[in-house]
């Protein structure tokens, strides 16, 4: 496991079957449920918040959403209004999305969650965000970054950075032989996705380490990004924009 491997996966493939890839969502939403895919990634945006409680969030590669309406619903639960943005080149990642929070250009309410969501389609790899700098307060992503090449992955965190007012938070899988029998295992369990038990190794041996990630958000121009493991054989990114921390709009220095 010293080297990253990245291999092509089957739900990155533009071909792929709408109903194959329906189902490979909702594998990986059962899969992001048992591990908690939310909680760390809320836990950061709760610190970079600080006191506020109001803020817009953006999600970019949303998937079908399930782990931006996790966030939702803990932020509700602790007296936090989020106005969420969701980013993702699948448009049937986004019509999951829409069903799970509903559409709403302006924000409004809908949906299983009755939050509401701004959707925006586009390959942020190649085109970026269709966002103006500091449109959002933060942004996430999660378990997307081991898709891209090192090129691809150091655009994305820039373009997060660049549209961000107080910060970033990451997370993804870590590279280890722990992580990856896990893989092999887990999602047998868990899904009867063919899509997700063949994607689930080779995101495993295609993700970075601690070190490599921490490396990327330098190359991004994300000073003081902090890296640390999370469970389970995870790691979360944290940034906050030096301005923003100057200016106690953060709650959490990078």
């Amino acid at each position: 496991m010293r080297a990253r491997e990245l291999q092509p996966e089957l739900m990155d493939d533009p071909a792929i079957d709408p109903q194959a890839h329906r189902h490979a969502l909702a594998g990986l939403a059962r899969l992001n449920r048992v591990s908690d895919a939310g909680g760390p990634l809320w836990r950061g945006v709760r610190m970079l918040l600080g006191p506020r409680k109001r803020a817009s969030l953006l999600d970019v590669a949303t998937g079908s959403g399930d782990v931006l309406a996790s966030i939702a619903r803990r932020a509700r639960r602790e007296g936090v209004q989020l106005d969420l943005l969701a980013a993702d080149i699948s448009a049937v990642a986004l019509e999951q999305t829409r069903a799970r929070l509903g559409h709403s250009a302006q924000g409004g309410q809908g949906g299983q969650g009755g939050q509401g969501v701004r959707l925006l389609a586009g390959d942020v790899v190649e085109r970026g965000l269709a966002l103006r700098d500091g449109e959002v307060d933060i942004s996430v992503c999660s378990l997307f970054l081991h898709h891209l090449t090192e090129a691809g992955a150091v655009r994305v965190l820039a373009e997060m950075a660049r549209v961000s007012k107080i910060g970033v938070v990451v997370t993804d899988l870590r590279r280890c032989r722990a992580g990856l029998v896990a893989a092999q295992v887990i999602p047998r369990m868990v899904t009867r996705s063919a899509v997700v038990h063949t994607d689930a190794v080779l995101s495993v041996r295609a993700a970075w380490t601690t070190w490599e990630l921490a490396s990327l958000a330098a190359q991004a121009g994300m000073p003081g990004a902090i890296v640390q493991r999370s469970w389970p054989w995870r790691m979360r990114l944290m940034w906050t924009r030096p301005d923003a921390a100057k200016s106690g709009r953060g709650g959490a220095h990078g």
